[in-house]
């Protein structure tokens, strides 16, 4: 009897184990499945973004200029491209600043401006919504360059709009009012031209938003006696919290790295030291002045600046999600 039942469990025991195989054959295809049809978009961008950003890191610890692209030879310094531009006040004082301060100023802007765009929308009726979408779209739409142009011609010292406008009050004297020269009233411009090219992009997007809350909780809180201001707070930011959180970090990361805004204004491409940001130094030293390592290392601390941004940001709000 018991030899019996062994040969019987040993029978049994066959089937159930070609059972488990194929089960777990059947889930590990399941779970490939998705990254075999992603392969081949992540081989690509592997290619234009991966390598490249490898290449920039390893670019970062080397001494690479002319005569290492002539000759192709590597010269690995370490950590001096790094030591170097760390120990340079410029950095600390003229190159970090413009950046931070500007980035913040054109997120501030662009999220406040996006923000009151989007309740006009959800306010107004349908014909002028429509007519209200399509010139912010334009805004929008028009590349950066263009922008940056027309940027610079309203406020051309001597044919600009404003200042003619104020040389016709007899506020300025045009030959001598010049508004890139001064690093505040550069700025200033710049941040206008990021601002109008930014904040369609947030307006459609919180206006989406606002169009998924459901009309039974403001019209509750109007009937409790709640002004426009408490119902805004209370209500409508509460509500599209993870909307806000995505523009602000994707205002954060474009306006943290913009370059042509400020390089094709007049003395932001290297003629003018005081208004450099991270982007454009980097693209001086490594264009301008033929020094690559040094450029890469500027390029590699931006980007981690924008990291760190980012993941503080989102661990700010994980906190906030996880508050009782």
């Amino acid at each position: 009897m018991p030899a019996e039942a062994s040969a019987s469990s040993g029978q049994g025991g066959a089937p159930a184990l070609a059972h488990a195989r194929g089960a777990r054959r059947a889930a590990w295809t399941r779970a490939a499945r998705p990254w075999l049809l992603l392969a081949p978009a992540l081989a690509v961008l592997a290619v234009l973004l991966l390598w490249p950003l490898v290449r920039v890191v390893l670019l970062s610890f080397q001494n690479h200029g002319l005569r290492q692209i002539n000759t192709g030879e590597s010269d690995y310094t370490g950590l001096d491209n790094y030591r170097e531009i760390l120990g340079d006040p410029f950095l600390w004082k003229t190159v970090l600043p413009n950046t931070v301060f500007f980035a913040a100023a054109c997120v501030f802007l662009t999220l406040l401006v996006g923000t009151l765009v989007a309740l006009l929308l959800a306010r107004l009726g349908r014909t002028w919504r429509v007519v209200c979408s399509t010139v912010i779209m334009m805004a929008w739409a028009m590349p950066a360059v263009t922008g940056t142009y027309v940027w610079i011609w309203i406020f051309d010292p001597l044919n600009g709009v404003v200042s003619g406008g104020l040389d016709a009050a007899g506020a300025i004297e045009p030959r001598e009012t010049n508004w890139f020269t001064d690093r505040w009233s550069f700025y200033a411009i710049a941040t206008l031209n990021v601002v109008h090219h930014g904040f369609p992009f947030v307006a459609v997007t919180l206006y989406a938003a606002l169009l998924t809350i459901p009309r039974e909780l403001p019209e509750a809180a109007l009937m409790d006696g709640a002004n426009a201001w408490q119902r805004f707070w209370r209500i409508t930011v509460p509500t599209i919290r993870p909307v806000f959180a995505v523009v602000t970090i994707l205002s954060t990361i474009w306006d943290f790295k913009v370059f042509a805004q400020v390089y094709l204004m007049p003395g932001g491409s290297g003629a003018n030291p005081e208004v450099l940001n991270l982007g454009v130094w980097s693209y001086i030293q490594s264009f301008s002045r033929n020094e690559y390592g040094m450029g890469s290392a500027i390029a590699v601390l931006l980007t981690l600046l924008l990291l760190a941004l980012t993941v503080g940001y989102v661990k700010a709000l994980a906190g906030e999600g996880e508050e009782p």
